[in-house]
């Protein structure tokens, strides 16, 4: 019977598992949403909960627990900074997991787990419609190449 067993142990011995978990906070912290297993999702969200919840103290002794969780030190200062704040009128609940499917290779169930008042990132604008000036020129197609050769051979 698995009475009193109620952590997520993934396979692994507990160094590695906690060498993951702090990989899966930092990558979570760093970009705000991450693909990962639905097992390692449920299993990090705890721990991702409760930095949040330090940080949001903005102490000394706070931020220094979170940094033994979460060993880079640009990502700690961005927790405290931006990630608390946005979360300072809210008292729990501040990731949720997204079913995605089932991974090709070994139909693991994948989810994304991420931040709920996450900032939404706009696809860059400025990207797209450089294509589409280069386009318009003739700048980068071959019909565009060929037609400025042969402006340039009757010039």
């Amino acid at each position: 019977m698995r009475h009193g067993k109620a952590n997520y142990k993934l396979g692994r011995l507990t160094q590695h598992r906690w060498a993951l978990f702090r990989n899966l906070l930092v990558a979570l912290f760093r970009h705000e949403r991450i693909t990962t297993t639905e097992a390692k999702a449920k299993a990090v969200r705890g721990a991702a909960e409760h930095m949040i919840t330090l940080a949001k103290r903005e102490s000394l002794h706070a931020r220094r627990q979170v940094l033994g969780m979460v060993p880079d030190a640009k990502v700690v200062g961005t927790l405290f900074d931006t990630i608390a704040a946005r979360f300072s009128d809210r008292t729990g609940g501040y990731t949720r997991i997204i079913k995605t499917g089932r991974r090709p290779g070994d139909n693991a169930p994948m989810v994304i787990l991420e931040l709920v008042d996450r900032v939404e990132t706009a696809k860059d604008g400025k990207a797209a419609g450089d294509k589409k000036q280069k386009k318009a020129e003739g700048g980068t197609t071959a019909k565009g190449k060929r037609k400025k050769k042969e402006a340039a051979a009757s010039a």
